[in-house]
């Protein structure tokens, strides 16, 4: 069967005015706020936080929305006709921050970045990660996602969901799952229920890392089968058994633990010590 365009591009557009009013009401934009937003679809979201927020950068691929965004978005909405996947998020908000004489190393406490977006379940994962990439350059992130995304974003150690992506965020983040949102308060009606949630930037990260890159790819080495151990998932990712007893040893991490019940700064422990002992090429 052909899919149509929306099925396509993921997209189900979010038209309860009671749940855009929330939205707004959370993400709390001031005329001091640049705002980035991820898929401003028909702009149901972009005009009301163009009201508020002193920029908004809307960011839209599909072609047949364009013109819709053109006439309808105020003067302080400035419309990326681009796919959010192919930009950097720092270049689409340099000219502003130029002109406030800001550099885009130094932003803290002169203008604040905030993401929003009601992300397309098709691009939900590869578009948090990408702003993972780019972390240091907002103060707030808050997305409309699948709740199963979200659950798992929001989970914390002894949960079945508690999965790499929680502990990636929430060492940057204080993360928080704000509401539900039902199926019927977008078009079309998507199968799954959806949830808010928001990323707070922590003033400090939970942990520091020796490489940031290469504990994303142990974190997925640690989960890769949640019914076994974390030393054996670990044991399978190639590193010596030698070396992970003393590693286990050293941090007093039971063999017989698994990844869900490892609490963050015990991954980054754990990680640490290997990559400092040369077990873990940086």
């Amino acid at each position: 069967m052909k899919r149509t365009r929306r099925q396509a591009f993921g997209q189900h557009f979010l038209n309860n005015p009671r749940v855009l009013r929330k939205i707004i009401k959370q993400i709390a934009p001031t005329e001091n706020d640049v705002c980035i937003e991820i898929g401003a679809g028909r702009g149901a979201l972009t005009i009301p936080l163009a009201e508020k927020a002193g920029k908004v950068y809307a960011i839209e691929k599909d072609k047949t929305l364009i013109p819709v965004l053109q006439k309808n978005l105020p003067s302080n909405a400035v419309l990326v006709d681009t796919d959010v996947l192919k930009v950097r998020f720092k270049d689409i908000v340099s000219d502003d921050l130029r002109a406030q004489k800001i550099s885009t190393e130094d932003i803290s406490g002169k203008r604040t970045i905030k993401i929003v977006g009601n992300l397309p379940y098709s691009v939900s994962s590869p578009a948090l990660f990408k702003v993972l990439e780019e972390k240091d350059l907002f103060s707030e992130c808050t997305f409309l996602l699948q709740k199963e995304v979200a659950d798992r974003i929001c989970a914390t150690p002894g949960s079945k969901k508690y999965a790499p992506i929680s502990i990636l965020f929430q060492k940057d983040f204080d993360v928080r799952l704000c509401f539900a949102v039902e199926p019927g308060s977008f078009s079309p009606p998507p199968k799954v229920r959806s949830a808010l949630v928001q990323f707070i930037k922590r003033e400090k990260p939970l942990f520091e890392l020796s490489d940031e890159e290469g504990f994303r790819s142990f974190l997925k080495a640690a989960f890769r089968h949640r019914r076994k151990t974390l030393f054996n998932n670990l044991l399978m990712s190639g590193i010596s058994d030698s070396s992970l007893d003393k590693a286990f040893s050293e941090l007093e991490l039971g063999k017989k633990v698994r990844p869900e019940y490892v609490a963050p700064q015990e991954f980054a422990d754990l990680f640490n010590f290997l990559g400092n002992s040369g077990i873990i090429e940086a």
